[in-house]
């Protein structure tokens, strides 16, 4: 491993994107790690009308005096006039990025902290158009908050040391996790276009590494960069005796747009097969292994909202929503 990687990218301009909502108190710590990263150009924060205060604070930024006693990287904040969700907030604020002649740009939540030398590392990188850092938990750093499934089989990989083992050149070609600090080209951006706004949360990230992947774009993770995030707990509940898992959430909001946005990533990219295949596994689930005719009910409708083309049925969810759930 290289300590000292010299970035192909001199002189880009590197714009990161923040999407932020209610998490006032995570945003400043975020900002105050971006706004000393060496080779960032900017920063710009995406807030999803947020009742907190950070749109207020967001906007006192532009009258705070620039000189001081160290370099810092310039901030921007944006708050939508209404909560679209981390789909709405990539959406707008990749495109704002672009709008402002970003070359590349490194997309995240507020809830992410990339080490320092992060963006160092993934721009060491060449020939890439769509890659990212590993993302460890932050009370463990050799855990990974979201497990791998090693490209060229079905092996996943939970621990630091599992990734570093199977890297090569200090890259896992093929995959990448969007949008926990991965970086994306203008040129690719240019080429596939902007998320999917409609999709509010859930698979938004995952349809647009999907569309990448299907316009051929070079994809990877970095297994030298690294973002803390807070742990999420098992992302697969056990089903059909162990042999499979389901993606169960207590958030009636993000299940509903799991359901929903799922479908139809799995009926665009892998076809009809795959999409009744999940379709039969929620049946499965809330009929046998946690049954629930209120989760029924509500996979089918969120189901068939979305081949009908509705994107609005999430809207109901949004009043009983935790205020510090990502939206």
């Amino acid at each position: 491993m290289t300590d000292q990687p010299v970035s192909p990218y001199a002189g880009a301009r590197v714009t990161a994107v923040v999407v932020t909502f209610n998490r006032l108190d995570l945003l400043r710590g975020l900002l105050e790690r971006l706004e000393s990263v060496p080779g960032l150009t900017e920063v710009l924060v995406v807030d999803n009308a947020s009742t907190d205060g950070t749109g207020e604070w967001l906007a006192g930024l532009a009258d705070r005096d620039p000189a001081g006693d160290r370099a810092t990287v310039p901030v921007l904040g944006r708050t939508l006039a209404t909560n679209g969700g981390g789909a709405q907030g990539f959406h707008d604020g990749l495109s704002w990025a672009v709008e402002r002649g970003a070359d590349l740009v490194w997309l995240m939540d507020d809830d992410g902290l990339p080490e320092p030398d992060c963006l160092r590392r993934l721009l060491a990188e060449p020939d890439l158009d769509f890659w990212g850092p590993l993302v460890v938990d932050e009370a463990d750093p050799e855990r990974l908050v979201f497990p791998i499934r090693l490209p060229g089989g079905t092996r996943v990989v939970h621990r630091l040391s599992e990734v570093r083992a199977a890297a090569v050149g200090d890259r896992i070609e093929g995959i990448v996790i969007p949008f926990n600090g991965v970086l994306v080209t203008r040129e690719l951006v240019e080429r596939i276009g902007l998320p999917r706004s409609e999709y509010f949360i859930w698979g938004d990230d995952h349809e647009y590494r999907l569309r990448a992947e299907a316009a051929g774009a070079r994809i990877a993770t970095v297994a030298t960069a690294q973002v803390r995030h807070p742990a999420v707990g098992s992302l697969g509940t056990p089903m059909m005796f162990g042999r499979t898992t389901y993606n169960h959430s207590p958030s009636d909001l993000k299940h509903y747009c799991m359901a929903r946005n799922n479908l139809l990533n799995l009926r665009e990219y892998k076809g009809w097969p795959h999409a009744l295949a999940f379709v039969a596994k929620t049946l499965w689930f809330y009929g046998f292994t946690r049954p629930s005719a209120h989760r029924l009910a509500m996979s089918l409708r969120a189901m068939a909202d979305g081949l009908r083309g509705d994107f609005t049925g999430h809207r109901r969810y949004l009043s009983v929503t935790p205020s510090m759930e990502k939206p």
